[in-house]
């Protein structure tokens, strides 16, 4: 895989960068203090503004190396993030010895930029960069079923379900199923010819 670490995309109406440290406001009020955002998710609800801070701090700190993938999802014409997509390595150790490159990528965005198709044009461009430029060759993303409008993002972005692991995760909503839905390089690459 090409291990270029976070690189600066844009899609019709988002423009996705790294998070510097000035945006720890935005991510606490944008998103990350709503309990509605973070209701599936598995970070807690952020208490206060350092919070945020400490996170990005982590963050920010991460994008010398070159398999740290975090994105701010800005607005284009604002520069605010409005919400976060990042991306981690599956299993390395062994599916490397399969030589099988799969990711995760995980998202969120705040309350009021909902069903307004961000969410999808935003992982649909990470996934156009994960196998064009990373050489991926799969793409992983789950949801609580609960939480069914991921899944909607998900599909929209041509990735397919897998299946459900019941009982397999939790997040701040207490014991949850797993909706896995996975995309390979492959079927990508098919439905782009």
């Amino acid at each position: 895989m090409n291990l270029c670490g976070t690189q600066e995309l844009q899609t019709e109406r988002l423009i996705m960068r790294r998070f510097t440290m000035a945006d720890a406001e935005a991510m606490y009020h944008n998103w990350a203090s709503d309990p509605e955002v973070t209701k599936f998710l598995l970070f807690k609800t952020h208490a206060d503004v350092g919070v945020s801070q400490r996170i990005l701090a982590e963050w920010v700190g991460s994008y010398t190396r070159g398999d740290f993938f975090q994105w701010a999802l800005t607005l284009k014409g604002s520069g605010t993030p409005i919400g976060s997509m990042g991306v981690v390595p599956q299993e390395p150790t062994q599916r490397q010895e399969l030589n099988v490159q799969a990711v995760q990528v995980g998202y969120c965005i705040g309350h009021p930029w909902w069903r307004q198709g961000y969410t999808s044009e935003a992982l649909a461009a990470v996934i156009s960069f994960l196998f064009e430029t990373v050489g991926a060759s799969r793409i992983e993303a789950r949801h609580d079923p609960r939480n069914p409008n991921s899944g909607k993002v998900m599909k929209h972005c041509g990735m397919h379900h897998e299946g459900t692991m019941r009982q397999a995760g939790a997040s701040n909503a207490g014991v949850s199923d797993i909706a896995v839905y996975g995309l390979l390089a492959e079927d990508y690459f098919a439905a782009r010819r």
